[in-house]
């Protein structure tokens, strides 16, 4: 997906003028209600007449940048802003329960848990697990969060320029699996059956985040604005005077044309969209081109070309769906969307001679723009 590449800035940059939530999560919700009660306030005063601006906000998070634009009106500038500052506020509370990097979140300090051992978590880590246990059984484990411990040799294996050693992945593998992982709704616990498990919300929790930021802006009095996470993007009400935002979808040889290559754009409200794929991060070992994707069957990284795109309501469903139907592969990955109400994707994946074969769900089309 393309987004706004300018330099962070948590300043608003004026540019030109111009739903339904099936993941509800309560992130920090009762600790904003006062502040938006006050904005909602002064949103009420705004004199409707004035026009309305496209406001960018930018800011660096999980690894990510996320870009949070605005349509609101010239008075409503500072609103604005402190809105969007409560919407990255929200997501940096969320990097710092969901981050396998930080020392300090929630995530890693899971893994001293011993086996079968129940140890409570927050009401988000459990949402979210529940969410991923249930994703998880649905597509057969092609979606995944116990898989840290693969990911992890295979991040290393990247960096040395190495596949790993069959000891390795033994020992990887005997500690990855969802059938591993116990869940406990009544005390918000959760179980590891076996030690040194280890959990990799990397394939949903910028969806999550984006979600979470867009609702926020939301209950802020700000409906008509979008939130992009690279390529994980939650999309509110339509800009004024249109039908939606207009969003292009990147095609999977996008690098091989120097990144002006757009398979089209698409029309999208009260939506979501995400794009997954290995145009940007891949390595070659032995000759053999492998994705970031970890496949979990095989520990390494997915040796075929493929890019997915999903539109669902939510970027939390996007953003998991898209990683998910990448392992799948077309066949099984266009069957569990076709499943599924209100989720459409499109697939394109690379045949051996080169060539790009592309597959849509039966109701992908309804959301292209046609060319100008």
């Amino acid at each position: 997906m393309k987004t706004n590449q300018q330099g962070l800035s948590d300043e608003p940059t004026v540019l030109d003028r111009n739903g339904r939530t099936s993941y509800r999560g309560l992130f920090g919700k009762a600790t904003l209600l006062l502040r938006f009660a006050l904005v909602a306030l002064f949103l009420s005063a705004c004199d409707r007449s004035e026009p309305d601006e496209l406001l960018t906000f930018e800011q660096a998070h999980m690894g990510a940048n996320f870009t949070i634009r605005i349509f609101a009106k010239e008075s409503q500038r500072q609103a604005a802003q402190d809105a969007a500052g409560l919407a990255f506020a929200e997501v940096a509370r969320l990097e710092k329960i969901f981050s396998d990097y930080r020392p300090d979140s929630e995530v890693i300090s899971l893994a001293d848990l011993g086996p079968n051992t129940p140890r409570q978590v927050s009401d988000e880590l459990f949402e979210v697990l529940q969410f991923s246990r249930a994703l998880a059984e649905e597509t057969g484990g092609a979606f995944d969060v116990t898989v840290a411990p693969m990911i992890r040799l295979w991040r290393m294996s990247r960096k040395n320029h190495t596949t790993p050693k069959p000891d390795q992945m033994k020992a990887a593998r005997e500690r990855s699996g969802f059938q591993k992982l116990k869940l406990d709704p009544k005390t918000k616990s959760v179980i590891f059956t076996v030690p040194n498990m280890r959990l990799d919300f990397g394939g949903v929790v910028k969806g999550v985040a984006a979600d979470t930021a867009l609702r926020i802006l939301r209950e802020a009095g700000f409906p008509r604005s979008i939130v992009a996470a690279s390529g994980d993007i939650a999309v509110g009400d339509p800009p004024p005077g249109r039908d939606g935002w207009r969003v292009g979808i990147e095609s999977l040889d996008v690098i091989e044309n120097e990144g002006d290559d757009l398979t089209g754009r698409v029309l999208l409200a009260n939506a979501s969209v995400s794009t997954s794929g290995d145009a940007r991060q891949y390595i070659e070992i032995d000759g053999i081109r492998y994705s970031h994707i970890v496949n979990p069957e095989t520990g390494l990284g997915l040796t075929e070309r493929i890019g997915v795109t999903v539109i669902a309501p939510t970027t939390t469903e996007t953003d998991s769906f898209a990683t998910a139907v990448s392992i799948l592969g077309i066949e099984k990955g266009l069957a569990f969307v076709e499943a599924k109400d209100d989720v459409e994707c499109l697939i394109f994946r690379e045949k051996p001679d080169g060539d790009l074969e592309r597959t849509e769900s039966s109701g992908f089309g309804k959301f292209w723009i046609p060319d100008d």
